[in-house]
């Protein structure tokens, strides 16, 4: 089995290091390009044995899966330039939510599947999204579904709701990163605590905090409920996000779906051009 990855910006270099790190493939057996060069040559810093190649064509000579990690702007172009290099028995998985699987299929004729990872995936956690097209041998998904198992939890999906997990697998780290650093801020400003002193605290919090739920010991309506004791500081706070963050997630999800049509529309009037 030999993988490759077009593409080696963030969500790439993750995939390179949960791919490695978890030993879902050897080094000797993971090719690796993009179309700044030099961002693929510094992978290879960290991991000797990876192939580096100049270009997708060299790639897809090597392996048997390739995953698909660039912007959703480049997609059909790229695509449609993959069409005549790629064989029926190899698998082709995109990372971008945006294409769906039957939109990719219109472009080649290869297998195609779609995994939308996370950055939690670099320390082998969190979840993938994972959606297989008609074309993928039940062999073949059930070794995807496999390999993903080794550096996350693989989740299927339908594509009536690939937004809203996007969302919450993908993006939702950055969204929650953001509201632990507007706390951080205002701690600091408003108290004496330091920023290295709040950070470090809050970041300590957030790994107990997953790991109460890893080990089921609490559900999150049970955590609030334990915290919260009445008449407490806790309820006080809650009471407090409560009035002041009414509507921020609803208008959180209305943006980004707002944003995925459009990304979806850009891509439906590249596949008429």
């Amino acid at each position: 089995m030999k993988w490759g990855i077009i593409g080696t910006g963030n969500m790439g270099a993750v995939l390179v290091t949960a791919f490695l790190e978890s030993r879902v493939v050897d080094e000797e057996s993971l090719y690796i390009t993009n179309r700044t060069i030099e961002k693929a040559y510094t992978l290879q810093k960290k991991y000797p044995k990876i192939h580096v190649v100049e270009n997708s064509s060299t790639l897809i000579n090597h392996v048997d899966t390739i995953f698909l990690c660039v912007k959703p702007i480049d997609m059909v172009d790229i695509l449609r330039e993959m069409k005549p290099l790629l064989s029926d028995k190899q698998l082709l998985v995109s990372i971008t939510s945006v294409m769906s699987i039957e939109e990719i299929e219109s472009l080649i004729d290869c297998q195609v599947a779609r995994m939308v990872p996370s950055i939690t995936n670099y320390s082998l956690s969190g979840v993938t999204l994972l959606t297989c097209g008609n074309r993928v041998e039940p062999a073949r998904k059930e070794i995807l579904l496999k390999k993903c198992s080794q550096f996350s939890e693989p989740v299927e999906i339908e594509e009536n709701v690939m937004r809203i997990t996007s969302d919450m697998v993908s993006c939702g780290p950055a969204f929650f990163a953001f509201l632990a650093e507007r706390y951080i801020k205002d701690a600091v400003a408003q108290t004496n605590i330091s920023t290295n002193d709040a950070t470090v605290l809050l970041e300590k919090m957030f790994i107990g905090f997953g790991k109460l739920l890893e080990d089921k010991h609490f559900t999150l309506d049970e955590l609030i409920e334990k915290v919260c004791v009445t008449g407490g500081v806790t309820g006080v706070g809650i009471a407090s996000l409560e009035k002041n963050l009414n509507g921020l997630f609803e208008d959180l999800i209305t943006q980004t779906h707002h944003k995925f049509h459009e990304d979806k529309q850009m891509i439906a009037k590249r596949l008429e051009e």
